[in-house]
């Protein structure tokens, strides 16, 4: 049986064309920068061999051992549709597992296929073909899958030379698919980080040597610009109110970045519109020696959460005062009642003149209208008191 399904019946001589062969391997390096999915990579690889051989019935097949099963990422036939995923494969006899069992090109006829399918007592997957050939796809010594192209109408569809002609094509298609599987990951990898880093709330931006290299859109709309192109490619001192603020940012910058490798810093920043906000930046670098030029700015507006933090603190302040009023309201009211009963029995005494008990009596009424107006207070407010003191404004803070 391995030696019927190496022979090759005699048919007609066909010369090779080395000129072409070499346009085909071209196409396919070619291919892996220009192709823009696996599938239009795919697509290119069955076109240029269609140059050189025959491939109306042609597949690509990739072995998944820890699924045991094959699956067919591009499949082309006349008569039969994609299979699918195959399922335990190691225990299917089939064209494909002899060719990536062996780890060599294969070719079988329609007689050895049959002879297969009797020995295995296994029903054949797909339409019985005249001739097939396989070729195993290999990288760095490990079989990753196997391409085919059949012939339903004749034997001498293919020649016996056609067998290392695919091989040879199998070697150049793999590394080929190895390159642009990498390329295909590395690419949905960025389009997820830059998915995730345009959902961001804060803006993130890549600086370099002050200058803004990219931009999230959450960057725009916080400086109030319409669109990335007005950020990429200006200077970073746009975003600062006057140079005197940037000149002192781009010290916190380079003392930071020296000392801890990042920065953390609050400062005012101005919008387009030359409206300021509060801002939070934090700095990263990229760490290497020739990306010191390169940083990760990341910038959060933190002037509601002041305006929050501002309020809150007013809220506990006067807190504070409402309870201390109570306090001395309570305090002095009952030493003050005590005032006013002695008064009214210094009234009949002739020590005291009118005026003086007028005066007392003023006074006195005075503190209490101290008292109320501590008990109406609403909010907090302080005033300048002589010598460089502050107090509060019971006056101005009550309602």
């Amino acid at each position: 049986m391995e030696g019927k399904d190496q022979m090759n019946p005699r048919g007609p001589v066909r010369n090779r064309d080395d000129s072409k062969i070499l346009e085909v391997l071209y196409d396919i390096s070619q291919a892996v920068s220009s192709a823009q999915s696996l599938n239009a990579f795919y697509q290119v690889v069955h076109r240029s061999l269609g140059k050189i051989l025959t491939a109306s019935n042609f597949y690509i097949a990739l072995h998944h051992p820890a699924r045991d099963s094959i699956t067919f990422p591009f499949y082309v036939d006349e008569k039969d549709d994609n299979p699918g995923e195959i399922f335990d494969f190691s225990q299917t006899i089939s064209l494909t597992g002899r060719v990536i069992a062996t780890r060599q090109p294969r070719i079988f006829y329609e007689k050895d296929i049959l002879d297969l399918i009797d020995s295995r007592n296994q029903k054949l997957i797909g339409s019985l073909c005249k001739v097939w050939l396989g070729a195993p796809l290999t990288i760095r010594d490990r079989v990753i899958g196997a391409i085919a192209i059949q012939g339903y109408d004749s034997a001498a569809t293919y020649l016996e030379k056609d067998l290392d002609l695919l091989a040879t094509m199998a070697q150049h298609i793999a590394l080929a698919m190895e390159r642009k599987e990498f390329e295909t990951r590395l690419q949905d990898q960025q389009t997820l980080v830059e998915t995730i880093l345009e959902s961001s709330p804060v803006g993130i931006c890549l600086v370099q040597d002050r200058i803004f290299k990219w931009v999230n859109s959450q960057m725009v709309s916080m400086l109030k610009y319409d669109e990335k192109s007005q950020l990429t490619g200006r200077d970073s001192a746009l975003m600062y109110p006057d140079e005197a603020s940037f000149l002192e940012a781009g010290q916190i910058i380079d003392r930071d970045m020296d000392l801890r490798g990042r920065v953390d810093f609050d400062t005012t920043l101005v919008r387009r519109d030359g409206s300021r906000f509060k801002a939070h930046v934090s700095i990263t670098g990229f760490g290497e020696e020739e990306d010191l030029d390169r940083k990760i700015l990341i910038l959060a507006d933190i002037s509601q959460l002041e305006l929050v933090h501002r309020e809150r603190m007013e809220k506990e302040k006067l807190q504070g005062v409402l309870e201390m009023a109570g306090a001395v309201c309570h305090e002095i009211n009952q030493p003050l009642q005590t005032i006013f009963g002695y008064m009214e029995l210094f009234t009949e005494s002739e020590k005291i003149t009118p005026q003086t008990l007028g005066q007392v009596k003023q006074q006195a009424a005075r503190i209490g209208d101290i008292t109320r107006q501590l008990t109406k207070i609403t909010r907090y407010k302080t005033k300048t008191y002589p010598g460089n003191t502050t107090i509060m404004d019971i006056w101005g803070a009550s309602g």
